[in-house]
Order: structure tokens, then sequence, then C-alpha cells
């Protein structure tokens, strides 16, 4: 798809002679695009909930709550987690933490509450409330989560949801001119489904409207997004 996108975005910007995009700054384009549109799904998913809280949404071909649950889910992850210094560092890659768990040695599996840090204090004192094995509580830090009681040092497991790899259009010189080389080591196309494509094009003119100056074009890929929101709504 990544190819796909670039041509139509060079073919627009070349249309209406708004200028040329680098292969670089085409790739550090669509990475941003990316993820906009990513991060959006969360806050599209919710919308829907609400619709069909409100009995509006739909049902079959028309659950689009269904259809935002499994793009969504296509970048779920499972890895369990390595402590140290009483910590576990969470991967490189989350977005979001969905669930923890912990198997303890009997191979007994239990879910692992999410409390806030600043109740921490207060759980912990109080023995009818204090974390047990059998009812592991846990911290979010940053980037690491901390697990309790501290007696915990291995079979925690992490359920999340990562960010999607970045993408990136490879090519080869010919001529002085980039050809497209899909066989190379890093490339890496859209991890979005081929319906984002008319968003992802629309999202990289207008951020190659704001690097070339040119209104028109950041325009015009602000029109195109705004249809494409207007048809899913």
């Amino acid at each position: 798809m990544i190819n796909s996108v670039r041509n139509t975005v060079l073919s627009v910007l070349n249309k209406n002679n708004y200028g040329y995009i680098s292969p670089n700054d085409f790739n550090l384009f669509a990475k941003q695009a990316q993820l906009d549109i990513f991060e959006n799904y969360f806050y599209r998913y919710n919308y829907q909930i609400q619709k069909e809280n409100a009995r509006q949404s739909g049902i079959g071909y028309a659950d689009i709550k269904k259809q935002y649950e499994e793009v969504i889910d296509s970048f779920s992850e499972v890895v369990t987690l390595t402590e140290s210094a009483g910590v576990f560092a969470l991967p490189n890659d989350f977005y979001t933490l969905v669930r923890v768990v912990y198997t303890n040695g009997a191979g007994k599996m239990v879910e692992v509450e999410k409390v806030p840090v600043a109740r921490l204090q207060q759980l912990l004192m109080s023995n009818l409330t204090q974390p047990i094995e059998l009812f592991p509580m846990y911290v979010q830090k940053g980037t690491d989560i901390q697990v309790y009681p501290d007696t915990i040092s291995t079979g925690v497991t992490c359920y999340y949801v990562r960010y999607p790899l970045d993408p990136k259009w490879t090519y080869t010189l010919v001529s002085g001119e980039p050809l497209f080389n899909q066989g190379a080591g890093d490339y890496q196309d859209f991890e979005l489904p081929l319906t984002d494509e008319p968003t992802l094009v629309a999202k990289i003119l207008q951020f190659a409207g704001m690097s070339i100056r040119e209104i028109e074009a950041l325009n015009f890929g602000a029109q195109q997004e705004q249809t494409e929101i207007a048809i899913e709504n």
C-alpha cells in the first residue's frame, strides 16, 4: 500500500504544481500520518460505543465498532515480563496496557489489578486490602510496572496494544531517480487496513503542504480528510 499512497501523493502534487517531496520526507510524513490515524482509532471506537449504548449503531456489516476492534486487535501482543530492580519493564513498543496476569509456581493464573499510585500506600497499610499472591495488584510508573506483593518476581505476563511499525518506502536509484524497491531489508509497509489509504494520502498531503509552504496542498489534504470523516459518520 505504501507505494500506492506515495504515487497518489506525488500525482496530486505534480498535477497542481505544488512541488516535490523527497523519499526521506515522505517517510517522515507517512510515519506521522499512520500514528495520527492509529491513535484516532481509539477515539472512534469510543464514539461507536457511545452510539451503541444510545442504540444508534448497526449490526452485521454495519457494525463499525466491531470493525475498529478488529483493527486494534491486530496490534495486540502478549509478552512475559522480566523483573529488574523491583520493577517490570514494559515492551518498548507498548501503546496501552490491556491486562496483566500472574502465574504462580503451581500454574494458577490470576488477574493483577491495576491501582492508582495515589491509593497504593493506603491499600498496603490495611490488612483488608493488602495484596497477596492470590489477589495481586500493580501500579504503572511510566514505562514500568511495579507488582505487589513484592514476593512476585516471575510469572508476570502483560497483554498490550503496540504502536504500529514505522512505514518506510524503500528505493533504488536508477538514472538518478528513486525507484521503489520492495525487496530492501528495511522496507516496511503501512500496518493500517487498505480502507485507510485515502486518509493516509490526505494527511501526508497536509504535512507536505506545510513542508513546502503550499497552502493549497494543505487545504486540499484537509478537505479530503474531512470528506472521509463525513462519509464514516
